[in-house]
């Protein structure tokens, strides 16, 4: 009996480690911004599976198609309306960021108009796997925008 009572303690403490460390990482998530432009385009993801982008570099399991040119006037207001928080707002450049509600995970979705399109690019700021949320956040917004 000793015995199971221990291993259920020490159960116990490594869940309640777990969800300490995945508040801790949401917390760690609220600090910073989108990453912007770098050399003209929007940032390259990262080796994690937690990002999708548009910008031809991107490799083929990140890729998501760019949005139209019809879309970049409706951005701000779409993103707000599907619970995001546009942060910055340029002539050539949008970022909002979406937040998680368990434990406040903070995602940045960037756009940059170009002559023909919008790329898009939506990332995790932390952790490795996001379970497909970029990737479905894209996705929603793109049948919301009707693109």
């Amino acid at each position: 009996m000793k015995i199971l009572k221990y291993v259920g303690i020490a159960l116990l403490a490594l869940i309640l480690l777990g969800v300490g460390g995945f508040f801790y990482l949401g917390i760690q998530s609220q600090s910073g911004t989108a990453a912007g432009i770098i050399a003209g385009q929007l940032k390259d993801c990262p080796d994690s599976p937690n990002c999708v982008s548009s910008e031809s570099d991107a490799p083929y399991e990140k890729r998501v198609d760019p949005f139209p040119l019809s879309v970049w006037e409706t951005l701000p207001t779409t993103l707000e309306d599907m619970g995001g928080t546009v942060t910055l707002q340029e002539e050539f450049y949008i970022a909002a960021e979406f937040k998680s509600a368990i434990f406040g995970f903070v995602d940045d979705v960037e756009f940059r108009l170009t002559e023909s399109n919008v790329q898009v690019r939506s990332a995790s700021r932390v952790g490795r796997s996001d379970a497909g949320v970029n990737a479905a956040r894209v996705a929603e917004l793109r049948e919301k925008l009707g693109s």
